[in-house]
């Protein structure tokens, strides 16, 4: 890893528990790269008072005891942490494929989206499976994936007016971004398909099938295939 990784980082307090390490202001592969990078290597070598660790695109939130340390220990500790860049090997991308039904039913925004970029729905389709998407980082609800490198021409902005309820499974757009409701949650993303595959499951010994730096994958799939898949899914 670059040994000039935090010559541009920028730390800003949040709170009296929080320390907010910023690395630029662009969503960047390189930059979550680095973001993962430093996140994994203080996982390994936790500073003092750290309770917990959560990267995000280009930043990284320290949550940590203030009885224990302080913002300026935190920011001397992570700096010096870039020493140790160079022996921390990030996890190697695996490739997760989604099956996905566009359209209809389970598409509901899928007629919007194509009509704002003078698209079919078969090129709609075409466009959104084409690309392995990078897996940023995990939220808003679990097992959300926040996916970069949707094609530019279905670039699509925000519901106005958001959902109060999208069914699990949802494949959505908004504006550059694409994503899984991976539970059944509030948003106001543009719904393009389902998938019928169940993403978060607390039951299972991994709840989540995929990790930040993952790359998914979507492939179309026929209104028949996705009850049969979904019926494999609902098996105990």
């Amino acid at each position: 890893m670059h040994s000039a990784l935090l010559e541009n980082a920028h730390f800003r307090t949040v709170g009296d528990r929080g320390l907010l390490v910023e690395y630029g202001n662009a969503i960047d592969p390189v930059v979550n790269q680095k973001v993962r990078s430093i996140s994994v290597a203080a996982e390994k070598n936790m500073p003092p008072g750290v309770v917990e660790i959560v990267p995000a695109y280009r930043s990284m939130m320290i949550l940590y005891d203030p009885s224990v340390t302080t913002p300026k220990d935190l920011q001397d500790a992570f700096i010096s942490l870039e020493k140790k860049l160079h022996d921390i090997v990030i996890p190697v991308p695996r490739t997760v494929t989604i099956p996905v039904c566009y359209g209809g039913e389970f598409g509901p925004d899928i007629q919007v989206v194509a009509e704002s970029h003078a698209l079919s729905i078969p090129d709609v389709i075409r466009l959104h499976s084409q690309p392995e998407y990078i897996i940023y980082i995990i939220g808003f609800s679990p097992g959300f994936p926040f996916l970069g490198g949707l094609p530019k021409e279905l670039h699509t902005p925000r519901l106005k007016t958001p959902r109060t309820a999208v069914p699990q499974g949802s494949v959505a757009i908004a504006n550059e971004q694409t994503g899984i409701y991976s539970v059944e949650s509030p948003g106001g993303w543009q719904l393009i398909g389902r998938t019928p595959l169940k993403l978060f499951d607390p039951a299972r010994p991994h709840p989540i099938p995929y990790r930040p730096g993952d790359l998914i994958r979507f492939v179309p799939i026929s209104h028949d295939k996705y009850f049969q898949l979904l019926e494999k899914e609902s098996m105990p």
